[in-house]
C-alpha cells in the first residue's frame, strides 16, 4: 500500500520530517552548548554537590541527551525513508515515534528529581519539545488524503 498524499503533501511530509531532524540535531548540540547553564541548574538543585559530583551530572545528561538525540535523528530519517518509498507503513512508524518522542519530551520537563525541582534544565526540556511539534506536523500531512 502507497501512501495516498497529493505530491505535494508528500513533499510537504519530507520536508517537515527534514525539519524536525534538523531541529533534533539543534536540541542536541545545544546540550553541549549550554553545559554550564545545565551545570548551574543542578548546583541550584544540589548546593551540597562539589565539581566532580556536578560534572558527573553533567555528563550523565549529556550522554543521554546525545543518545536521545541521535535515536530521534535515526527515527527522523528512517521516516523520510519511508515516506520516499511511499511506503503506507510510513504513517504508523512517524505516529509511534512522535508518541514516544512526546513521552519523552514530557518526562524531561515534568520529572523531578531528589532536590525537589525538576531533573532536566527547563530549557534543555523545552528545547525537547520543538521536534515533536514537527513530528506532529508531519503526522498530520501524513494522514491526510487525496480529497
Amino acid at each position: 500500500m502507497t501512501i495516498q498524499t497529493t505530491r505535494t503533501g508528500t513533499r510537504g511530509a519530507l520536508a517537515t520530517l527534514y525539519a524536525g531532524a534538523a531541529l533534533t540535531v539543534l536540541a542536541t548540540l545545544f546540550v553541549f552548548v549550554d553545559r554550564a547553564g545545565l551545570a548551574d541548574h543542578i548546583r541550584a538543585g544540589y548546593p551540597a554537590y562539589q565539581p566532580a559530583e556536578i560534572d558527573g551530572a553533567v555528563m550523565a545528561y549529556t550522554l543521554i541527551l546525545a543518545v536521545i538525540g541521535a535515536l530521534g535523528l535515526l527515527g527522523w530519517l528512517g521516516s523520510a525513508w519511508l515516506v520516499r518509498l511511499g511506503k503506507g507503513s510510513a504513517r504508523w512508524v512517524a505516529s509511534g515515534l512522535l508518541l514516544i518522542a512526546a513521552c519523552v519530551a514530557l518526562t524531561g520537563l515534568t520529572v523531578q528529581d531528589t532536590s525537589g525541582d525538576v531533573g532536566l534544565a527547563p530549557l534543555l526540556g523545552w528545547l525537547q519539545v520543538l521536534p515533536c511539534l514537527a513530528g506532529l506536523a508531519a503526522v498530520v500531512l501524513l494522514w491526510r488524503r487525496r480529497g
